[in-house]
Parts: C-alpha cells; structure tokens; sequence
C-alpha cells in the first residue's frame, strides 16, 4: 500500500499509521484520490501548470476551482494524519505551497492567510483566445471574479496568425 515514503530515520511507517493515513485521505474527500501521494501529485500538477509563464494557465475561473480540490483535500486530511506523518510530509507540502505562492497573486484587499487560502489567489500567466473580449481586461471565464483584473496578471494570448 503506497502512502509515504519511509522516514527519514528509516523507521517504518506501523500499520497502525498506514491505517490513520488512509482513514485521513478518507475523510479528506476527493472522489477518487486514494493515497496521500495521490493527492500531493495532483497539488504538484496544479503548481506545475501555474507555473507555466509561456503557455500560461489555460483554463476559466471555475476550473481553477476545481482543480484546487486537491489542495482542499489535502487541507481536511492534513489535521487527520498522525503527527510523524505530517512532520515527515512538511517540507514537501511547505514547498508546493510555496510554489503556488510564487506562481499566483492574491486577491486584492483580501487576507492572505488562513483557511482554503489558495482559493483567493490567482495564476500570474493566464492564456487568452486571440481576439475574443477581455471584459475588465479579464480573458474570458475570469471576469466572473468580483474585482479587476490585478496589474500583477498576465495574459498571453494564443490562436494569432
């Protein structure tokens, strides 16, 4: 059953963790998800698509959403999960998380701290239609947001002869 690396000190994980770590990816909730490397590969290919400054972040508003359901299953399991496990799992998420940070901009006038933080930023790179509207310089399926689009986002276009 794969769920986290062996730690460091190269103690194993007991039975007993392994059955608290599954518990916990249980009741964090994501369909499918099944393992805590499961749901800390779907954070990374969030992270890695945001920070993607060529091509940019593609898709609208609510698919960002979406697609930070792993990161909000990771949020409910995280408190789940036994102490060793978190301390052996730490740096990666504080990494990821990191990363996140470095790719997006928060929301203007909004707190940067506290729970489901990630869902009050946005990808500095957003990828834009050639020639379709930008209401409020939005790409279309952003504009839906309550707020102007910050100075810090880009958006590169694609589909230019």
């Amino acid at each position: 059953m794969e769920l986290t690396p062996d730690p460091v000190d190269g103690t194993p994980l007991t039975a007993e963790e392994y059955e608290a770590v599954r518990a916990a990816v249980a009741a964090g909730g994501r369909g499918g998800a099944g393992t805590l490397n499961s749901l800390f590969a779907g954070w990374r290919d969030v992270v890695e698509d945001m920070e993607d400054v060529e091509e940019g972040y593609g898709p609208c508003a609510p698919q960002f959403d979406d697609d930070l359901s792993c990161r909000d299953a990771l949020g409910r399991a995280w408190p789940l999960l036994p102490p060793r496990v978190r301390a052996i799992r730490r740096p990666e998420l504080d990494e990821l998380d990191g990363r996140f940070r470095a790719a997006t901009v928060p929301w203007p006038d909004r707190p940067e701290e506290g729970p489901r933080w990630w869902h009050r930023r946005i990808p500095l790179v957003l990828e834009a239609e050639a020639g379709l509207p930008r209401p409020g310089g939005w790409p279309l399926g952003w504009e839906i947001l309550p707020f102007p689009k910050p100075d810090g986002v880009r958006v590169v276009e694609w589909g230019r002869p």
